[in-house]
């Protein structure tokens, strides 16, 4: 399997398909390089060239037992980079892939990056603190952990059957593959860096990262995100990066770039050729 072994020694899997403009995406937690399927094909077909990689701990990548953190993650996420050779590259970052995105640009994207896309993206800050009364209680993410730690199997199911692509709506039309596709990759992860990772996801504070993104950059969000909520995310992203467009889809989920992907993608299209 292609992939790159970092100056830590941490090995990670990456795809790279076709020819043309390089776009590359950047996962949510606890998935894969997969969960972009649906983005990963289209493009190709349109003449880009696409790479994902698994984060480190999650999907093909290696299990180290360290590093679990968004600065690690941005030095990965640069390390297959290099190791590709990419330039102009359109970064495009899911939640947590959002929040790599975010510090990738701002510590390590000079030269390289043309445009970025945070998609239902965790930053600025998605832990309630004093400076960001309207986060989410630390208790949330302290759930969790736990579900991590006790009955990670079941946790994944719930998560995926309910919130995250929001089949828990009334009227929502279900999809069991899309389940256990969600269920499959988080389970081919490690536990413990999922479980490290919601610590990296929910307090890694990005403002300094946004105000440093210099490349126009488009947010798309769901307001019926139940995983990361829109007000205390996107809403406050677009004020922060000096060039951003923000785009609300009304009534869609977090889990919309697979629910959803053929509206995400004509939209990313739209940007990525504007």
């Amino acid at each position: 399997m292609p992939s790159v072994t970092t100056g830590e020694g941490a090995e990670i899997f990456y795809k790279d398909w076709g020819s043309g403009r390089p776009v590359m995406f950047h996962h949510g937690w606890p998935l894969s390089s997969d969960d972009w399927d649906a983005q990963l094909l289209f493009l190709v077909r349109q003449g880009y060239r696409v790479i994902a990689h698994d984060r480190r701990g999650h999907g093909r990548s290696a299990q180290v037992g360290e590093g679990h953190d968004m600065d690690h993650y941005a030095a990965d996420a640069a390390a297959v980079v290099a190791h590709l050779d990419l330039h102009d590259v359109v970064h495009v970052g899911h939640s947590t892939g959002g929040g790599e995105v975010a510090r990738y640009v701002a510590r390590h994207g000079a030269g390289r990056v043309a445009k970025a896309v945070l998609i239902g993206a965790v930053p600025p800050l998605m832990v309630q603190t004093e400076s960001n009364p309207g986060g989410l209680p630390i208790e949330v993410f302290d759930g969790f952990r736990e579900g991590v730690a006790t009955d990670r199997s079941q946790f994944y199911l719930d998560l995926a059957s309910g919130p995250f692509y929001g089949f828990n709506r009334p009227g929502a039309d279900a999809s069991q593959g899309v389940i256990w596709n969600w269920w499959r990759q988080g389970m081919a992860g490690s536990a413990q860096a999922h479980y490290e990772g919601i610590k990296a996801f929910s307090e890694t504070d990005f403002t300094e990262d946004l105000q440093a993104i210099d490349v126009p950059t488009l947010i798309l969000h769901g307001d019926d995100d139940q995983i990361v909520p829109i007000a205390d995310s996107a809403e406050l992203s677009v004020t922060l990066v000096e060039n951003a467009t923000l785009k609300v889809y009304p009534g869609l989920s977090h889990g919309m770039c697979t629910v959803n992907a053929e509206t995400i993608n004509a939209d990313l299209l739209a940007f990525i050729e504007s």
